[in-house]
C-alpha cells in the first residue's frame, strides 16, 4: 500500500517544488499568525501557482472570521480549508457552505475517547485529521501553537476506529516512525510538518524527499 502524504507549512517555492517533485498529494499553507511557517495571502498565491492541478492545495486556518476567510480565498487558489482550531460542527458547516469549498477538520488527540470527538464532523466536513493536542501553556510564555508541534500521541488510540469520510494522522511523524504509525493507526494518509524542517519554519528538501520516498514504499 502506499500511503499518500500532506506536507503542510510549506513556505518557500523550493520546498514546494520540492513536495510536488516527490510524490505529496496535498500541500498546506498555514495562515495562522503565531506560527513560524506562516505565509502572507500574497506569499501563499504565488505558491499556489506553481501546484499542479493533481496535488491538492489546502490553506490552514485557526477559528478565523468570514472576512479573513474571503480574503484569504480571493487572493489564493486553494482546493481546501483545513480548519485547526475549536471550530464547533455548526461553524465547520458554515464554512464549507458558504464558501464552496472542501474542509478538513483536525481533531485534538490525548487520551481515550478523544478520537470519538470527531463523530459530530462526519456529516459536516469532507476530511478528517487527528493530531496531537498541544501541550499546556505554561506561566510567562506564549500559548503553543494547535499544531506543529513536534508530538506524536498514542496511534493506539485510533487503532481500530472507521470513519465514513476520509482522515489523516499528524503529530510528530517522521521518516524513522511513519511506517509504524500507518501500521498501528490504520492511516493510509499522513499529514506532516515539523518531521520534515531543521527547525519550526524552515523546511528540509531532503528530509521532505525522504520521507515521501518512505511513504511510497509502505
Amino acid at each position: 500500500m502506499t500511503v499518500q502524504a500532506k506536507i503542510c507549512g510549506i513556505n518557500t517555492a523550493p520546498t514546494l517544488d520540492a513536495a510536488v517533485g516527490s510524490g505529496a498529494a496535498f500541500v498546506g499553507f498555514v495562515f495562522y499568525p503565531p506560527s513560524p511557517r506562516c505565509v502572507t495571502t500574497e506569499e501563499a498565491a504565488k505558491l499556489c501557482a506553481r501546484v499542479p492541478a493533481s496535488v491538492r492545495r489546502v490553506g490552514l486556518i485557526v477559528d478565523e472570521g468570514d472576512e479573513r476567510i474571503g480574503a484569504i480565498l480571493e487572493a489564493c487558489k486553494l482546493d481546501m480549508l483545513q480548519l485547526h482550531g475549536a471550530e464547533p460542527p455548526d461553524r465547520t458547516a458554515y464554512i464549507r457552505a458558504k464558501f464552496g469549498l472542501p474542509v478538513m477538520k483536525a481533531i485534538s488527540i490525548a487520551a481515550e475517547g478523544d478520537a470519538g470527538l470527531a463523530r459530530p464532523y462526519e456529516s459536516v466536513a469532507d476530511w478528517l485529521l487527528f493530531d496531537a493536542k498541544p501541550p499546556k501553556q505554561k506561566a510567562g510564555q506564549a500559548k503553543p501553537l494547535p499544531g506543529g508541534n513536534a508530538r506524536t500521541f498514542d496511534w493506539t488510540l485510533l487503532s481500530g476506529h472507521r470513519w465514513s469520510i476520509p482522515w489523516m494522522l499528524s503529530g510528530g511523524l517522521h521518516k524513522d516512525n511513519v511506517r509504524e504509525a500507518v501500521r498501528i493507526a490504520g492511516a493510509d494518509t499522513v499529514d506532516v510538518s515539523s518531521g520534515v524542517e531543521d527547525k519550526p519554519g524552515r523546511k528540509n528538501i531532503v528530509k521532505i524527499r525522504e520521507f515521501l520516498e518512505t511513504c511510497a514504499k509502505i
